[in-house]
């Protein structure tokens, strides 16, 4: 069963990231960038970016309400939907929509092409709608990968119900209690979608010398008994350490991400991410020229 207790020592709350600004990507994801690695490229590092869109009531539309065609190469994205229906689809042939729980996982890698829309059954009763999406590195030996897709509905997600009645985890990618996520990843991290009601103290493993995050959502918690990380605010741990303490849970979803940091330059610009400026340059020819695909 999942350890109650540390077996050395907690990883130190590094800070606590809040952003309120708010920014529209189209026309139908409002949007809080809460990380992104030009500022925090190492201490976040193998994750880029975490934009959480809502939670916002949308009116019955029909309009075509997301973002319309566009590039990405060197790295991956992950969207997990929490209310509302998102529709994708993109020039590998992959797409669908996901819903409620379920997690589209897009590796862009030598260069895809797609687009993302709010569910059209959706935006016709209009609702509440809230989603993470998250941008994952590659390393450089897998950068030029061919694309391809994950969809991962929230039935194939396994579920840990933590001791003592603290709360239950979803394992997305990684491993927890010996429960392994469905996602297939290039280098080793967890993401775990948690709801937590316990004031008590609740300690979670993660690997020494991987960065950690914990993103909450809803509600709050508490780290170490001191600082409170409450909606739409990221605390980030130093590398050191083999767990993380939380207690003081108030009806908090939160997402924890977890992993190997990739040791590599990051040079982005826009929808691209590499290690070079070269290879920025090169993503934009060839995505200007067709390479990329398009979507028919």
């Amino acid at each position: 069963m999942l350890a109650t207790k540390p077996k050395s020592f907690a990883k130190k709350l590094h800070h606590v990231q809040r952003n309120t600004e708010h920014h529209w990507v189209g026309n139908g994801f409002p949007v809080r960038s809460l990380v992104s690695y030009p500022k925090l490229g190492a201490l976040i590092s193998p994750f880029l970016l975490f934009d959480y869109a809502g939670p916002m009531e949308f009116p019955p539309t029909d309009k075509r309400l997301g973002v319309g065609e566009h590039p990405h190469r060197g790295f991956e994205t992950v969207t997990i939907v929490y209310s509302g229906e998102v529709e994708h689809r993109d020039s590998s042939g992959g797409g669908g929509k996901i819903g409620p729980g379920d997690v589209q996982w897009m590796t862009a890698a030598s260069g895809i092409v797609h687009d993302e829309f709010h569910g059209r059954d959706f935006a016709q009763q209009g609702g509440l709608f809230e989603m993470v999406q998250l941008w994952v590195n590659l390393p450089a030996k897998n950068k030029m990968s061919p694309a391809h897709y994950q969809n991962i509905l929230d039935s194939q997600i396994p579920v840990v119900q933590l001791p003592e009645d603290q709360g239950s985890a979803r394992i997305i990618a990684g491993e927890l209690d010996g429960l392994v996520g469905p996602a297939k990843t290039y280098t080793p991290m967890h993401i775990w979608d948690l709801r937590l009601a316990s004031e008590q103290l609740i300690h979670l493993p993660v690997p020494d010398g991987y960065n950690t995050l914990l993103a909450v959502l809803k509600g709050s918690v508490q780290i170490d008994g001191v600082e409170t990380v409450g909606a739409a605010e990221i605390a980030i741990f130093e590398q050191t350490g083999d767990h993380i303490c939380i207690d003081h849970a108030k009806n908090a979803t939160v997402l924890l991400l977890c992993g190997e940091p990739i040791v590599e330059p990051i040079v982005g610009s826009g929808p691209f991410v590499m290690n070079t400026q070269a290879e920025i340059n090169q993503a934009k020819a060839d995505y200007t020229s067709g390479k990329m695909g398009h979507l028919v």
